[in-house]
């Protein structure tokens, strides 16, 4: 009986303060300063939610990853200075690497305005379909016109 009191007792208290029981303290910050990377098209276009994946000076993992905001933003705050490679990858077939410079202070070596290089994303697989689509639209455009000539039904 008494270990029924005990846990009414308990199983009371958590109802009557549950925050208390099963919350974790939060708390956020605003910080300045970081290196702001922003992608676009050529056209001005923003690059918006595109994949983003950043790379620390001679780092073989990743260190960063998101997406670009719906202006082509994305921000991240370097922790040793060197050249930072950044990816910028819309899944459409457009990519863009960036080297960014960061000094000793960790802030952006000199203002950038286009540093990075865009090139097509397509993958080896992609750029194999395409080769063998284009034989086969060449050899039917020949075919097409072969038989074309040959039939005077035609």
């Amino acid at each position: 009986m008494r270990h029924c009191k005990e846990v009414l007792v308990l199983s009371l208290l958590i109802f009557a303060f549950p925050c208390s029981a099963f919350a974790h303290g939060v708390q956020g910050k605003v910080h300045p300063g970081g290196v702001v990377v922003t992608a676009q098209y050529d056209s001005g276009e923003p690059m918006s939610y595109a994949k983003v994946k950043i790379w620390a000076p001679e780092g073989k993992l990743l260190f960063q990853s998101g997406r670009t905001d719906r202006n082509g933003r994305f921000s991240f705050f370097p922790d040793v200075a060197g050249n930072w490679k950044v990816v910028v990858d819309d899944e459409m077939g457009h990519r863009l690497e960036m080297a960014v410079p960061v000094n000793e202070d960790l802030v952006l070596e000199k203002h950038q305005d286009s540093g990075g290089t865009g090139k097509s994303g397509f993958s080896r697989y992609e750029k194999a379909l395409m080769g063998i689509c284009i034989i086969f639209g060449l050899f039917g455009i020949f075919s097409w016109s072969k038989r074309k000539k040959g039939d005077p039904a035609s």
